[in-house]
């Protein structure tokens, strides 16, 4: 006897399927880079809309500022089950400037799906609202459902974060519907260090008073292999140095040069020892001067003593849908990792089945949407208990 209605939920998604995609092309075809805050708030009034069609007038609506970013849009729905409410996370911006449809609207191919955003991550808010939209037309139980759209996840989610983190404070479980891992859920993220540095040395013509001048091109070329060298693969700590520019001209010692440094942590004492050392840092030359900011980005997302349930619920909807729901560790960050960093019930991974987010090829599955949003409908059902 299955446990849950995931398998009706899978078949009701698969019957209307087109309608379903349809959704998808209507939240791709809103550009919503992040760092376009006009951008971003004229697309929010048509999701709204697109929300408010499927699933009618939600029982609470808070529309939070976001400042110089997007607002961050908090709607709840009513649930039929016992006292509590489940957060469904997502985010509407994406890392794709404007234009980008231009030359690269949502394309099927058989089974691909492509598009800027599609998988990361607005197939996500799509596979929400079905999941609910399904439990709702089959009658099945389910606690309140409040989902939570932030707009600058993409970027460090400075915006978004202290409503997210409260939401999570008040809900029964946080369900986050970045995307999956080939239909594994992600219990395990890497946390964020952001580095910048900058090196002001002395300017000078490089062939007549070469002596004169201290290059800050080469004093930062000599700290790179510093900042590289503090990774720990052992512990999972990477260190990237992404960007590196400075100078003027072939002819001119630099007199300035600034490196862009990205941390990868798993071990939250390892981010402790990271920025130390970074802060430590000083230039070989005392003639120029080194600058070093740090942005502690995202926490570390390790298990924690909620995971092994929620997974379980996770294992119980698939194998009402027949299939085995794995988990997996992720080298990137989501909002997941701030809720799992105060101890918060928080299952990250429950999106779209895709590859290539942030790239040209990113793409979802459409075979595999049915099956996901069942998914998500199963645990959510699962909770009204």
């Amino acid at each position: 006897m299955p446990t849950t209605h995931a398998a009706a939920v899978r078949n009701l998604v698969a019957a209307r399927l087109d309608d379903v995609l349809a959704d998808l092309d209507l939240l791709v075809s809103l550009e919503t880079p992040s760092q376009r805050r006009d951008l971003l708030r004229a697309a929010l009034p048509q999701i709204e809309a697109y929300l408010v069609g499927r699933l009618g007038e939600p029982a609470r609506r808070v529309q939070h500022d976001g400042g110089e970013f997007g607002d961050v849009l908090d709607l709840t729905w009513t649930g039929s089950g016992a006292a509590g409410e489940v957060l469904s996370l997502a985010h509407y911006d994406t890392v794709w400037p404007e234009g980008t449809l231009a030359g690269w609207p949502l394309r099927r191919d058989g089974d691909v799906l492509t598009g800027p955003g599609v998988l990361d991550m607005k197939l996500g808010i799509v596979q929400t609202v079905w999941a609910l939209l399904a439990l709702l037309e089959l009658g099945v139980p389910h606690p309140d459902l409040r989902l939570m759209l932030t707009a600058d996840e993409e970027i460090g989610s400075r915006a978004g974060r202290p409503h997210l983190e409260a939401a999570a404070r008040e809900a029964l479980v946080t369900l986050v519907t970045e995307p999956s891992a080939d239909g594994a859920v992600k219990t395990r993220r890497k946390g964020m260090v952001f580095a910048d540095l900058v090196v002001n040395g002395v300017e000078a013509h490089a062939g007549l008073d070469p002596d004169t001048g201290a290059s800050a091109v080469y004093e930062l070329a000599t700290l790179v292999p510093e900042v590289v060298a503090l990774a720990e693969s052992g512990r999972g700590t990477t260190v990237n140095v992404g960007t590196f520019t400075g100078g003027t001209g072939r002819n001119v010692v630099a007199g300035h040069a600034t490196c862009a440094v990205d941390v990868r942590i798993q071990e939250p004492a390892e981010e402790d020892r990271v920025v130390a050392a970074l802060e430590a840092l000083r230039p070989h030359d005392p003639r120029c001067r080194l600058e070093v900011a740090i942005d502690r980005n995202r926490p570390p997302m390790n298990p924690g003593e909620h995971t092994a349930r929620l997974v379980g619920l996770a294992r119980v909807a698939g194998a009402d849908l027949g299939v085995e729901v794995g988990e997996v560790a992720d080298g990137g960050a989501s909002d997941a990792n701030f809720i799992a960093a105060l101890g918060l019930p928080v299952l990250d991974g429950l999106g779209g089945i895709g590859a290539g987010p942030h790239a040209r090829h990113e793409h979802v599955l459409v075979s595999g949407v049915p099956r996901q949003t069942a998914l998500l409908a199963g645990i959510i059902e699962q909770l009204a208990g």
